[in-house]
């Protein structure tokens, strides 16, 4: 259950991401802002159910992969934040959006890896 809240919430968190993005290059800022703040209740919801998920591999052989896998969770979340903030005020993102690819490239190579589905060996 908690893998499929997890999940949800994060495809609900790029949807949210991407119209943010939109909304401040077609300067509705106002728009913008309201997305903003639901996503930011969304990283809640991201940050709970992935906890519980880093819970259950604490105490096994994969607990040090679950945990760097975390991290570059928190690592993309961050970089989302910075890049619909600065976008808002029209300042530079590049360096955030390189940022972004590497920390989800992480994120999904290790979730749906070894700790994940098995999609990859």
């Amino acid at each position: 259950m908690n893998t499929h809240l997890h999940v949800t919430s994060w495809v609900l968190a790029f949807i949210l991401f991407i119209v943010i993005v939109i909304l401040n290059k077609s300067g509705k800022a106002k728009g913008a802002k309201i997305l903003q703040m639901i996503l930011r209740l969304d990283y809640l919801l991201i940050l709970y159910s992935g906890g519980t998920l880093l819970a259950a591999y604490f105490n096994g052989p994969q607990m040090g992969e679950a945990i760097f896998k975390g991290l570059a969770g928190i690592w993309a979340i961050f970089a989302m934040e910075m890049i619909s903030m600065k976008s808002g005020r029209e300042e530079p993102t590049k360096s955030w959006w390189i940022q972004l690819v590497i920390a989800i490239l992480l994120t999904l190579i290790l979730g749906f890896g070894r700790l994940g589905f098995g999609f990859l060996p």
